[in-house]
């Protein structure tokens, strides 16, 4: 087999099942498990499938598991999520270097907090636009695939350039939240952007409405353990907020 058919091969496999393992397709194709690694990697860089733990998922993926459109999420619980930004913003000091996602929750942070010397690098085209009329905030954005439903930046360019930086704290908020399995998104995409924002900060402050809990949504983030503080509404349960605590996470209640 050649190696443009056995590419050819590949990504149908992935596109047929949504996503395959390393070994399988190494049985299938009857090549080494490095080579079907190497191939993966090739083919992830020429867009045409994304790289997970293990093996290979399908870019229509996403599409299986689409997001909520940026205008719907923007509405939704939009008295919580504004005054969990608001009090977010209390956690920012002069000088911070700090990360905003493309949450909705997110940019009601962008556009109320000060006009201050902070910088501030996200991967949302909202946060960066509300940002760019206060003239004391260096605002960098990450580049990459637009994901249009979120007008967030996603997949290899986004995900390198946050490698290039370290942040004092980041801001993210996700889909789920659930005790046992930890913080979810709705696609690989998102989790992985996701993941590398929390691997790059000093301090993880998840914002989260209470009606994200004990939610697992399709992949996963983060466990627990990469929070340090959680902002969330009044209406999270006694117990949960308790849990919470147990685990060693900050939980501020708004």
């Amino acid at each position: 087999m050649l190696v443009a058919e056995r590419y050819e091969k590949i990504v149908g496999l992935v596109n047929e099942r949504g996503s395959i393992r390393v070994s399988e397709l190494s049985d299938l194709c009857q090549v080494t498990e490095e080579t079907i690694r190497r191939d993966l990697d090739r083919l992830e860089q020429a867009g045409r499938l994304r790289r997970s733990h293990g093996g290979a998922v399908s870019v229509k993926d996403a599409t299986l598991h689409p997001e909520i459109p940026y205008a719907v999420r923007e509405i939704t619980n939009a008295d919580e999520k504004k005054r969990i930004a608001l009090e977010a913003i209390k956690r920012i000091q002069p000088k911070d270097r700090i990360l905003l996602d493309a949450s909705s929750t997110a940019w009601y942070m962008a556009t109320d907090v000060p006009d201050d010397f902070l910088t501030v690098l996200t991967n949302s085209i909202k946060v960066a636009t509300e940002l760019s009329s206060k003239e004391k905030i260096e605002v960098i954005s990450t580049g990459g695939i637009l994901a249009q439903r979120s007008l967030s930046f996603v997949g290899p360019l986004a995900e390198r350039s946050l490698d290039a930086y370290h942040v004092d704290k980041v801001f993210l908020s996700c889909k789920g939240v659930h005790l046992d399995r930890g913080i979810s998104e709705s696609n690989e995409l998102q989790a992985r952007i996701k993941q590398r924002m929390i691997g790059m900060a000093d301090e993880v402050i998840l914002l989260a409405d209470s009606s994200k809990f004990g939610v697992q949504a399709f992949t996963h983030v983060a466990d627990l353990s990469d929070v340090d503080v959680i902002i969330t509404d009044r209406r999270m349960a006694a117990e949960t907020i308790e849990q919470l605590e147990n685990k060693g996470i900050t939980v501020i209640t708004v």
